[in-house]
């Protein structure tokens, strides 16, 4: 029997003479795609809603004398859909020629050189010379930050920034200042992305078509300290770099290439490579050990994870009544950091002072970070020095000369590299989560978790909460990704707290991007959530292939216990491994 309400959410047009059937509501530039026409845009994004701003799209409809934009455009039902013809392809040109007229000629010396989407629509269109006069504002640079870039004359106004920074983040640090041809891009007021609630999440430049948000570049800092041979420089790569790195060199999205990144940093001249994974389960340690003092006590809980430095920034912003909640457990980078200029330069007899550690990292805040707060100097020195983005490592690997695609596998140094699977998922939103259960189930229940993939928490749903039951006790669980996901979550806690109510939760973990790690600000453009499903796919492979899959059986980090810091949460693990939080205002003087 056919249901009566089959077909009723479906609708059949033609798109150059080709009949496709899709759902109601679908735009037409999306039904375009599945009979194989793209329609040019630049202010569309798959993670944003449609704002018709770039007008590129333009499409002709039989029966319309206008032009329709194709991205804020549904489907009808008989619709007849022409999107190329001379016409319009002079209409796009035309539109694209003005969008020139206004933007500099700086494409040799911009970040987004090839890989820009203006760059590349203006070589589909053929544009060889200018056919306005240049009309290009001189506005200078807003570096403040030291994470995120700001340069204006660059912006097309899009608006893919600022919504993107309000609509998803709920940060409100960008916004459209003036009118007209006037308009630019900067915080409310006109002030400095630094003064403003900014958290360098670095989403804004992920986000961004052409170079007008780009991350904070060290890559010629990193080269001059490689080429001084007084200094000792060290590497360590994070979790989701190893699934998305090799983008930058044709590999599909999710291909794992951590052992071919040992190699590569080697032959860059770094004296010892480490991976950020190793501190991830040391993390694990001191965080699941914290969970679970507060759980035995009740007290002090939900604890929320803080490995994210976006979303620590956010949450001492937005969230400061929320502090007592935090875990103390420093991100894994910095702990890695620490560890290398105080247990890894005794064991090498080598002069802290002489060492300089090299983060490898998907995300811009973490450029913010390692200068935040003293705790990020508990080594005596900055425990780490610099943090480069997985879009600056591929750009030093192509100045380079080094064959990245036809390097063989290298391990790690082992000291500070062993991983387990748990370490690896940190990458991925659930991850950090699925990991701590694995280990506070272990330690709370005296044997292994039944099965260790813990579904529940993965994918790409804004909020996802469960309850994982120990020895007949229920820990409630919940992790957002997205700061607009979180902000949800957090203001439940509030809610909770400022009524006397009881606490939904007992642990949280939350991530500012959008999937995690994977889709962090200094991750491979063009993101979308098919390459996020694909990255995190390869985090879950990579934790499947390892020898072991929880924190605590990495028999490194047993050793690192037994030789320097003692146990979880002693004296020592404090100083070197913990950290503390303020409340910050909103906007800066």
């Amino acid at each position: 029997m056919v249901s009566p309400n089959m077909n009723t959410t479906m609708v059949t047009l033609a798109i150059n003479g080709k009949e496709v059937t899709v759902q109601k509501g679908t735009s037409i530039l999306d039904a375009a795609r599945l009979v194989q026409v793209k329609i040019p845009t630049l202010c569309k994004h798959e993670d944003l809603d449609a704002t018709a701003s770039c007008g590129i799209c333009v499409v002709k409809v039989e029966g319309n004398r206008k032009l329709i934009r194709a991205c804020c455009t549904s489907v009808e039902n008989g619709m007849k859909v022409c999107t190329h013809d001379g016409e319009l392809y002079d209409i796009r040109k035309n539109v694209l020629d003005l969008i020139l007229s206004a933007h500099p000629n700086e494409c040799l010396t911009c970040l987004r050189n090839r890989n820009c989407e203006l760059q590349q629509l203006a070589d589909e269109f053929g544009i060889r010379e200018h056919a306005f006069s240049p009309i290009v504002k001189d506005i200078p640079l807003d570096v403040s930050t030291k994470a995120v870039t700001i340069d204006a004359k660059k912006c097309i106004g899009c608006g893919r920034c600022v919504d993107v920074c309000q609509n998803v983040q709920g940060v409100y640090a960008l916004e459209f200042i003036k009118r007209g041809f006037d308009m630019r891009i900067a915080p409310a007021g006109d002030i400095k992305l630094a003064e403003s609630p900014c958290v360098k999440c670095g989403q804004c430049s992920a986000h961004c078509p052409v170079g007008a948000l780009v991350e904070y570049s060290e890559v010629q800092k990193t080269w001059r300290a490689l080429e001084d041979k007084s200094l000792h420089v060290v590497a360590q790569i994070a979790p989701a770099v190893r699934v998305a790195f090799g983008e930058g060199f044709g590999k599909e999205s999710g291909t794992i290439v951590t052992e071919q990144i040992y190699a590569l940093l080697r032959r860059l001249g770094f004296e010892a490579v480490f991976d950020t994974n190793f501190a991830a389960d040391l993390t694990i340690m001191e965080e699941g050990s914290e969970f679970i003092e507060r759980f035995k006590a009740k007290k002090g809980l939900p604890l929320i994870t803080s490995c994210c430095p976006g979303w620590v920034d956010y949450l001492e912003k937005y969230y400061p009544d929320l502090i007592e909640h935090f875990s103390t457990a420093k991100s894994p980078h910095e702990m890695l950091g620490a560890m290398t200029k105080t247990y890894y330069a005794e064991r090498k007899g080598i002069d802290p002072s002489k060492i300089v550690m090299v983060s490898i990292m998907p995300c811009t805040a973490k450029k913010y970070e390692v200068s935040r707060m003293k705790d990020m100097y508990s080594s005596g020195f900055q425990d780490v020095d610099i943090s480069l983005t997985t879009r600056e490592l591929v750009r030093m690997t192509k100045s380079s000369g080094i064959m990245f695609k036809d390097l063989p596998a290298e391990a790690c140094d082992s000291l500070l590299g062993e991983y387990s699977g748990a370490g690896t998922i940190f990458g991925a939103t659930g991850g950090v989560m699925e990991a701590a259960l694995r280990t506070v189930y272990f330690l709370l229940a005296g044997k292994p978790l039944g099965n260790i993939d813990i579904e529940a928490v993965r994918g790409l749903t804004g909020v996802k909460c469960g309850t994982v039951d120990v020895n007949g006790t229920g820990v409630r669980v919940a992790v957002a990704h997205g700061l607009g996901n979180v902000s949800m979550l957090m203001d439940e806690i509030r809610h909770a707290k400022q009524n006397g109510l009881p606490m939904p939760y007992d642990f949280i973990e939350v991530m500012a991007c959008e999937g995690g790690c994977i889709a962090g600000g200094g991750q491979p453009y063009g993101v979308t959530n098919a390459i996020r499903k694909m990255r995190t796919d390869g985090m879950y492979k990579d934790d499947k292939k390892q020898a072991h899959r929880m924190s605590h059986e990495n028999e490194q980090v047993q050793k690192l216990y037994k030789d320097f810091l003692g146990k979880p949460l002693s004296e020592k693990s404090h100083k070197y491994l913990h950290t503390h939080y303020t409340p910050r205002p909103l906007y800066y003087k």
